[in-house]
């Protein structure tokens, strides 16, 4: 049974249905212990668990801290790419943790993308080509007890704007070995 707070009022589809189940068995994912709950069809909603197993416990017995980071990882940065669109690049560019309190039970994380936020980051691409979003994640117990706290930094960019940026980089490049 899902704890109160990842109760939503949004819906899965069958995309984000079959997607979710795809990832909950990709190796990569699978080896972290982690479980995708649910993935709203508009893509803006994700809810994991991560319980105490033989794939995420560590010496003294509570769950791994590479778990709790590993189980995380890719979420934001594919929610952004399928949000934005095939005309946005969308990259994780940096993470940190702050572990809180050591996890002897299954945790929980709830992913959610506002409105403002994609705003936010279409309006300063338009502007600049470009921006970075500093997005925060907790992995919190049945209670709500905060266990771990994620800053995920995205970097987002206009497709083409990042081409240019990339053409430069390696032009320049060969400038320097001639």
């Amino acid at each position: 049974m899902k704890p109160a707070f990842l109760q939503t009022t949004r819906t899965e589809s069958g995309k984000t249905w079959r997607f979710r189940t795809f990832m909950n068995w990709y190796p990569m994912y699978f080896g972290t212990g982690g479980k995708i709950l649910f993935w709203s069809g508009d893509w803006r909603e994700v809810h994991l668990r991560l319980r105490r197993n033989i794939w995420s416990y560590n010496y003294v017995g509570t769950i791994f801290g590479g778990s709790l980071f590993s189980a995380s990882d890719p979420f934001y940065m594919l929610m952004l790419y399928h949000v934005l669109g095939r005309d946005f690049v969308v990259w994780d560019k940096a993470a940190s943790i702050r572990f809180r309190k050591p996890g002897r039970t299954t945790l929980y994380a709830r992913y959610v993308l506002t409105e403002d936020l994609i705003d936010g980051i279409r309006a300063d691409v338009a502007a600049h080509g470009q921006t970075e979003r500093v997005l925060p994640l907790e992995w919190v117990d049945a209670n709500g007890v905060v266990h771990a706290q994620i800053e995920r930094t995205l970097y987002v960019a206009d497709k083409q704007h990042y081409e240019l940026k990339k053409q430069d980089r390696q032009s320049s490049r060969f400038d320097r070995k001639a």
